[in-house]
């Protein structure tokens, strides 16, 4: 038994007993294991919430991606209505173009109609003008040389009433 307590490996293996049991008795593996188990139990915690997170992170891409979807198309529609309407005021805007420029070539072809009415009522009425002036100067003429005759000189003077 000498032998067993000289040597260092017994004092180091009875130390170590002692310690064990010491740690045993002061129930310090079930501390640590409790401790194990918050820590784990906090990092389980942990990883739900990142889960949790990604889960609506990825909803709200999705949501994002739907309403992005949903105003392209919705721009797409506007720039089509534009297009549209666009084409259906330049089809507006040209037929009321024509019915103008027909109701003025109508109005141009009126005046000239009424103006060339009135010119050739004008150049009637001075050819008339110049006939019975110039049948008065005739019929002058005529009388002059024959002033004997009471008729011509009855009808001369009867001339200018029947003429007005």
């Amino acid at each position: 038994m000498d032998v067993i307590i000289q040597n260092a490996e017994f004092w180091v293996a009875l130390a170590l007993l002692v310690l064990i049991g010491a740690l045993v008795f002061l129930k310090v593996p079930g501390v640590a294991a409790k401790a194990l188990d918050a820590h784990g139990a906090r990092i389980q915690a942990e990883l739900n919430e990142a889960k949790r997170l990604r889960e609506e992170a990825q909803a709200l891409l999705a949501s994002l991606t739907a309403q992005r979807a949903q105003a392209e198309a919705a721009a797409a529609e506007m720039l089509s209505a534009a297009a549209a309407e666009a084409k259906r005021l330049e089809a507006e805007a040209k037929a009321k173009l024509d019915e103008q420029i027909k109701r003025r070539a109508e109005l141009a072809e009126r005046r000239i109609a009424t103006v060339e009415a009135q010119a050739a009522a004008d150049v009637k009425a001075a050819a008339a003008d110049l006939a019975a002036h110039l049948a008065e100067t005739v019929l002058s003429a005529r009388l002059a040389k024959a002033k004997s005759d009471p008729l011509v000189d009855a009808a001369l003077a009867q001339l200018p009433n029947k003429l007005n």
